[in-house]
């Protein structure tokens, strides 16, 4: 067991712990002093500070992610990775709303951007990347088809639904509850199918036939490698829990100095929404475009595609009952700008993820995509 401690409690591992808490800590004592008017220089000097501590410790438990990730294998490790994201990008979402001020359209905004830098940003680069190194990029077809099957629907549930059952882009009171339980039961679904018989479908390509996944190494059983590894396993899940509680703790407060920050700077309302989303996925960006680099074209889409499920599938419910508990307006639905770029994507991504291989062109293709997406936003 204190090996275990040892490896998984790293200097820089146990630094980040440090720096996450100490930053909470401090935030604790100094917090009536920034509850008043700050001078501009202080403002952006204090959040930049916070937001560096949110990346230190996203990195972190990215970090004991991937290590889960190597140990479990796919697609149970991946899993833990995405959802160890996605948590946090939750928990920032609905620290948001539950702070100070109306943040009508932060959950909108912030799914809508996690969406276009993941499937347009993120698998575009990765995708130019893998590439020019690897002239058969090919990703698990089955699997792919899975995920954009779960997306399209999830999406329209998000997005495009409101706009026809409720009043002012927000779901009435009955309608929303029905999504809620619906969105549940299909993300769990698809969560037992993926862990299940469907497990297969999500894993690594070896062979001309992109629907068939052979593993190079036979992989052991989940509850072989839990009796294996219980140690390492359980410890590590320990740190990143850990790691990720003071970016719940710091997230209240950096929501509010975010929005004094745009205020000052007169930006628009949806690149709060933008910001969350890439200071969130960064540490996720980086794995992705990594496992590009090495030719593992089901892992960036298990990375990518599983993250923007898991997302939008634990995002839109947990908005929306904070939505009817709390009494307070939830605006989702999307411009018709906006909803045309997400049905775009979503073509591109059929033909970029579900053909023969895919090329430096579909690369191009997604990250023209999101500059669009960052025209309208700045329009």
């Amino acid at each position: 067991m204190f090996s275990s401690i040892r490896t998984a409690l790293t200097p820089t591992a146990t630094l980040q712990l440090l720096l996450g808490w100490g930053s909470v800590l401090i935030l604790v004592q100094t917090g009536p002093a920034l509850g008043g008017p700050l001078t501009t220089p202080g403002l952006f000097i204090i959040l930049g500070v916070i937001i560096a501590v949110v990346l230190s410790c996203a990195f972190g438990v990215v970090r004991q992610a991937e290590y889960l990730a190597q140990r479990l294998g796919d697609p149970y490790g991946t899993l833990v990775l995405t959802l160890s994201i996605v948590i946090i990008e939750v928990i920032l979402i609905s620290a948001v709303m539950l702070g100070p001020g109306e943040h009508l359209t932060i959950a909108r905004d912030s799914v809508m951007a996690v969406s276009m830098i993941i499937l347009n940003f993120v698998i575009g680069i990765a995708i130019l990347v893998g590439a020019t190194r690897h002239a058969n990029l090919q990703s698990n077809s089955v699997g792919v088809s899975a995920y954009l099957s779960i997306l399209a629907v999830l999406l329209v549930v998000a997005f495009a639904l409101p706009h026809f059952l409720g009043a002012s882009g927000m779901y009435a009171p009955l309608p929303a509850i029905v999504v809620v339980g619906l969105t549940l039961i299909m993300y769990g679904y698809f969560l037992y199918r993926q862990l299940g018989q469907q497990r297969s479908d999500f894993q690594e390509v070896t062979s001309a036939d992109s629907t068939k996944a052979v593993s190079a190494q036979p992989q052991q059983s989940l509850s072989a490698v839990l009796a294996q590894h219980r140690g390492e396993i359980l410890t590590r899940t320990t740190v990143l829990v850990f790691t990720v509680v003071p970016i719940v703790l710091l997230s209240h407060e950096m929501a509010a100095l975010l929005d004094q920050a745009l205020e000052h700077l007169g930006a628009p309302i949806a690149l709060s929404g933008i910001l969350i989303a890439a200071i969130v996925f960064l540490p996720e960006t980086i794995t992705a475009i990594r496992a590009a680099y090495l030719g593992e074209m089901q892992r960036v889409s298990n990375l990518c595609h599983g993250a923007l499920v898991s997302t939008v599938g634990l995002t839109i419910p947990a908005v929306l009952i904070i939505g009817l508990v709390t009494a307070q307006p939830v605006v989702l639905a999307e411009s018709p700008e906006n909803l045309l770029l997400l049905a775009v994507t979503l073509c591109i991504t059929t033909a970029s993820m579900l053909g023969k291989r895919a090329t430096a062109l579909h690369g191009a293709a997604h990250l023209m995509v999101f500059v669009l997406y960052l025209l309208v936003v700045f329009s």
